[in-house]
């Protein structure tokens, strides 16, 4: 990075080269353990995560704290209680956001600055089970800059649940709409059928028996027949969170004509 600016000081590159060139340059290394794109949020509008399943708890706050000091806040998903518990303790102080239902945690220094960038995103869920993929997709728009309108068991057991929930994302405007469904996975195909909203369906793991664990709704959603849809992983939240952000944010680009 200093190389970067030095060229630019001198002026033997313009501030467009520099700005490309930082975009590629920033990888932070962490004692052999981790090497972190703490660039991909000014290259492209999305921040690290940290995928918190499987690492120690040594590592998960070394990894956290050198994200905090250079950028100012880490995302964590997949944290179990112990992990939440030392990371509770390690950044006594900080700004840490739990979830009622899932499993992800954003930690912030004071100083850091939230954006907002006027993207709107909807998010509905069959049944209240699906509410932990959903608060990991509503975290994840939230954390790029998105207003987000959740609403909850909306399933197709009782379809006419769905008038009021769809009626209200529709009010909001939203720029896209996520929908998470266990069990068969009809809601997303329905709700395709109803609106002209770019889609982004999410099967989730809860349905049991055959086909359960989100398999069924995954095959339903990939052969759904309404069209604008598209479908992540079984239980991908924050996948589904991701897109249906970057569609909010361009739109909301053009909105403001940027």
């Amino acid at each position: 990075m200093r190389d970067i600016l030095e060229k630019l000081a001198r002026g033997t590159i313009s501030v467009d080269e520099a700005e490309r060139e930082l975009k590629f340059d920033i990888v932070e290394k962490v004692s052999g353990i981790a090497r972190l794109d703490v660039a991909r949020e000014l290259r492209r509008g999305v921040p690290e995560i940290v995928f918190g399943e499987g690492k120690s708890v040594e590592d998960l706050i070394a990894i956290s704290a050198r994200i905090l000091e250079k950028n100012g806040r880490a995302i964590l998903t997949r944290v179990d209680n112990i992990q939440l518990a030392s990371l509770e303790t390690r950044f006594e102080g900080e700004g840490i956001r739990k979830f009622p239902h899932s499993k992800s945690v954003v930690i912030k220094r004071a100083d850091f600055e939230s954006r907002q960038t006027g993207g709107r995103v909807g998010i509905l869920t069959a049944g209240t089970v699906d509410l932990a993929v959903a608060e990991d997709a509503e975290m994840i728009a939230n954390e790029m800059g998105c207003s987000t309108y959740l609403e909850a068991d909306a399933g197709v057991a009782g379809i006419h649940r769905l008038i009021e929930p769809l009626r209200d994302l529709i009010k909001n405007d939203v720029d896209s709409l996520i929908v998470v469904a266990g069990r068969e996975g009809a809601l997303p195909t329905v709700v395709a059928g109803l609106v002209d909203i770019p889609l982004i369906a999410v099967p989730a793991s809860s349905g049991y028996g055959y086909g359960g664990g989100g398999r069924a709704a995954l095959m339903a959603m990939l052969q759904a027949c309404s069209l604008g849809l598209a479908v992540v992983n079984i239980d991908s939240g924050i996948a589904a969170g991701v897109v249906a952000a970057q569609i909010a944010n361009r739109v909301a680009k053009a909105r403001k004509g940027n």
